[in-house]
């Protein structure tokens, strides 16, 4: 990073001396930090995060793609004000989770019915369990370059070497029965779990970590006739694309309907939530009146069905209920995709810009990005390097990351990205 970024933030250098001390690493989620040091924000509202040295920046990071809506949109802050004079959590059954389960069942494909949790990570680890629990079998296939966060039998393959254990404390038995196979490949997919007893596939839509690389339309509906010739559940991590691709999340946006779909982030209006939905045969595998251990599928939590986050999420789906915000934000985030790619497509930098919708990454290769090794055979430093020169100019990225549009970025703000954009394509020719 060049000297100019530390005379902006001395105060955030400061914090992060602080931090370090009491944080590993300093921060409370690795991806966070950048060097030399992560800015420190204070003050979030619309497109546009403060840090504590006062500099703004137009966010296209949004809260790991939760805020569809910007920052601290004003029906939610509405709801939740209201809300809290009322209790910020009940610890007991109340109307708010019938209300926002009801909504997600009406949107939603493949939703009868809905449990309520506190993350993408409890998500994935409910609907591993309940697969496990309705089919019997302990096989569970995840994609190359899938993250569904930290449970230990899906915390593997994240990015090459995928023969490296992504984490130290991930025992053998833990990981045994979790199958990797190839992202956009059906043949890949047959020939890897051949002779394996295979509970569920668990495939995120648009690889989120992985590069923001969509599915192929064609590679789903395979998908879907090969886990109905083996009785296998197919699961969609909708954590990312649920209620942005589509009102209905990818399943809707794709036409493949899964058996168990997650969601988290945005269906909490900007705050903690996850959730498991599915057809009814399935989800009552979590109802103890109906199935007696072992049978019994548990799930549950302190802060299960909170309703401060319960209430964010039902406002936010209220807006998005009609599809039309969601119809604009993919049509501007197609015409961001073209925009970016003619600008760099304008020098002899290779690149290509992947999107879905209104999320879209930015990889600097030649080469067709259809899965992680593509993604990671390009120059992630170059990447690194372009996201860095956007924070100066006041344009967030996590850095090697993926961005996502909200209602709230202006036109202008989409100017500004493509105008520097266009400036770093220059500076690398000089």
């Amino acid at each position: 990073m060049p000297a100019k970024y530390e005379q902006q933030t001395s105060k955030s250098k400061e914090f992060h001396y602080r931090a370090r001390k009491v944080l590993p690493a300093g921060v409370s989620y690795f991806i966070r930090f950048f060097e030399p040091y992560p800015f420190y924000v204070n003050w979030a509202q619309g497109s546009k995060l403060k840090d504590v040295d006062g500099n703004e920046y137009t966010d296209f990071w949004m809260g790991h793609y939760t805020h569809i809506l910007g920052h601290s949109p004003q029906n939610v802050i509405a709801a939740v004000s209201e809300q809290i004079q009322h209790g910020t959590h009940y610890g007991v059954s109340h109307e708010l989770e019938v209300m926002l389960a009801e909504k997600i069942v009406t949107m939603v494909p493949c939703a009868d019915m809905v449990r309520f949790c506190n993350s993408g990570t409890e998500s994935s680890m409910y609907a591993v369990r309940l697969a496990r629990s309705f089919t019997g079998k302990n096989g569970i296939v995840k994609f190359e370059g899938g993250w569904h966060g930290g449970y230990d039998p899906l915390h593997k393959a994240v990015k090459p070497p995928f023969e490296m254990s992504a984490s130290s404390g991930l025992v053998d038995e833990a990981l045994k029965d979790t199958i990797i196979v190839p992202y956009n490949d059906l043949n890949g997919v047959i020939r890897k779990t051949d002779d394996h007893e295979i509970a569920a596939i668990l495939i995120e839509p648009v690889l989120g970590a992985g590069g923001c690389i969509p599915a192929n339309r064609e590679f789903l509906k395979g998908l879907r006739e090969f886990c109905d010739d083996r009785q296998i559940l197919l699961i969609f991590d909708e954590i990312i694309t649920g209620f942005r691709l589509a009102p209905g999340g990818g399943q809707e946006y794709y036409g493949v309907i899964p058996d168990i779909a997650i969601f988290g982030k945005i269906l909490g209006g900007g705050f903690p939530i996850g959730a498991v939905t599915g057809k009814r045969e399935i989800m009552e595998r979590m109802d103890p009146m109906l199935f007696e251990r072992p049978s019994f599928s548990f799930q549950g939590g302190t802060f299960t069905g909170n309703p401060t986050s319960l209430v964010a999420g039902l406002e936010v789906l209220k807006s998005l209920e009609d599809g039309q915000i969601i119809h604009d934000l993919n049509r501007r985030g197609e015409r961001l995709r073209k925009d970016l790619q003619e600008v760099f497509s304008s020098s002899t930098i290779d690149v290509n810009v992947t999107n879905a919708g209104s999320l879209f990454c930015t990889h600097f290769t030649a080469e067709p990005v259809n899965d992680v090794h593509a993604v990671f055979r390009a120059d992630r430093r170059r990447l690194l390097d372009y996201h860095l020169k956007l924070i100066e100019k006041g344009i967030f990225f996590l850095p090697t990351h993926s961005g996502a549009l909200s209602t709230v970025h202006s036109e202008e703000e989409l100017q500004h990205l493509l105008v520097e954009s266009e400036k770093y394509v220059k500076s690398l020719k000089s």
